[in-house]
Formats: C-alpha cells, structure tokens, sequence
C-alpha cells in the first residue's frame, strides 16, 4: 500500500473529528494523486479527468451470459447472448463488468495487483457496483476468487478479496471471504486453450467445510479482478453450486475483449 493509503488506513481508527482534521493535514502534505497517471487530483480517491476519459466502460449492448460488450446492437440479436454462451453455457447465470480490460484500466489493476496498491480497490469497486446493480439485489452472499496460499503469502493480500469486501461495504451486503480456497497451484493460463485451461482447473478448487452453511440455499455473487475465458470463474462456480448455492452470478473489475470486438473499433 502507497504512503498515503497507509496513512488513510491509520486515520480510520481515530474518532471522526480528530480523523477530519488529520486528513485535512494529509492533503497539505501528501496532496492526493491520481492512481493511474500520478497527476494531482482534487479528491482522493478519485482518477483525474484524462484517465477517466480513456476508460471503456462496458454497457449495454452486451451478452447477457458473460458480460461481453457485442460491436453493435444488431450483433446482440434477439437473446442478447454470444454465440459462445449459446453453443456451450457456462455454470454461472449471469456475468458482468465494469470496464474493459485495455491499457487504460490496467493502470488501475496492475498496481493494486502487483505494487500493493489496495486503496485502487475503492475506485473499481465504485464502477462494479454499478455495472452490477441489478445482479446485486439478487445477492444473498459475495465470494471472492481465492488464491493459492503460495502466491498470498507472496502477495500479501488477495486482490479479489479486497474488491469483494468493499463492494459488500458499499452495497450492505456480507462477503464470505474464505468461502473457496485455491487446493493446488495453477499455472498461468493465458496460452492454453479452452480445453487445457478446463483441464489446469480441475479440481483446483474446493469449499471450506466451515462455511457449507454459509452457501447452502443462497444466492452468490462472484467477484474477481478480470475475466478472460470464464474458466477460472466457471471452475469456483460449479463448487460453490455443488455446495448447494440457488444460483451463482459473476461480477468483475474487467474483461478482456474478443479480439474481433476490438478490430471492429479500430
């Protein structure tokens, strides 16, 4: 976490007027900057007005399924769902994004992901929030994608975790943050194909036996940082409906565009 995220975290705890005035002080000293491109800003938390420009976020026309933005509204047809979803439905009933997965919003992702930027977690959770709000008053419970203990002891935190919990703060609703967890590590799965992707994932996931009543006869919503293929939010969706759950929805921070979607832009 950045200094002045830290120095955010430690006002928190502090009683609201001392904690008013503290962060007044901390804006005269550590002016608050835009997370994406490092130019100050007015309010923290907040991008400034470049970066949000260059931002794509995903509305409608889109699949239904997966979230996946359709070039036009002719190529939605009449059951707005991609050929994909129609031909081979994944586990999960529907999936949403708040933003395109391009370069503009990695700058926001990668730092969370990779420099502990955590505070970049309240700025997406804001747009999910709102590219999920019909999903959301179908939630009963959120679960976050977990990680393989190898690479949360190296990280620190789970970034899906994160986002999880401050959307369920933002949208009084409970996460069960440990609800799944990662039984063995995966390897990367960007060059697979979808068959060998399904394969790395088999049995890669499994329900903590402490929260079988948690999941049982509710309705989840899954939360994650990126969705590519689906596989990965595919293989935490059957455990979670194999434990029980109504349904399970999808909602993350991005997702990664089909390759003829973004030529058609160009």
């Amino acid at each position: 976490m950045g200094p002045r995220g830290a120095a955010r975290s430690a006002l928190a705890a502090q009683p609201r007027r001392i904690a008013h005035i503290a962060s007044a002080l901390l804006d005269v000293l550590l002016p608050p900057h835009c997370p994406a491109c490092g130019d100050e800003v007015a309010l923290q938390g907040t991008i400034c007005a470049s970066c949000f420009a260059s931002l794509t976020f995903i509305t409608r026309p889109l699949c239904v399924v997966c979230g996946l933005p359709f070039a036009s509204l002719g190529l939605a047809g009449r059951e707005s769902t991609c050929g994909r979803c129609l031909e081979t439905p994944p586990p999960w009933r529907q999936a949403r994004a708040a933003l395109l997965y391009d370069d503009a919003s990695r700058r926001l992702i990668l730092p969370m992901k990779h420099a502990d930027r955590q505070e970049n977690a309240d700025i997406l959770a804001a747009h999910m929030v709102r590219a999920g709000a019909a999903l959301l008053t179908e939630t009963d419970l959120l679960v976050p994608v977990p990680l393989h203990r190898a690479r949360l002891f190296r990280r620190g935190f789970n970034q899906a975790a994160l986002l999880a919990r401050t959307i369920g703060r933002r949208a009084a609703l409970p996460a069960c943050l440990d609800a799944l967890c990662r039984i063995r590590p995966t390897h990367m799965l960007g060059t697979l194909t979808a068959a060998e992707r399904a394969a790395e994932l088999a049995g890669a996931f499994a329900l903590r036996i402490a929260r079988a009543d948690r999941i049982a006869g509710q309705r989840i919503l899954l939360i994650d940082d990126v969705l590519t293929s689906g596989a990965t939010a595919g293989a935490c969706a059957r455990t979670l409906l194999d434990a029980g759950a109504r349904h399970v929805d999808v909602l993350v921070a991005t997702r990664v565009p089909d390759p003829r979607w973004r030529d058609t832009r160009s």
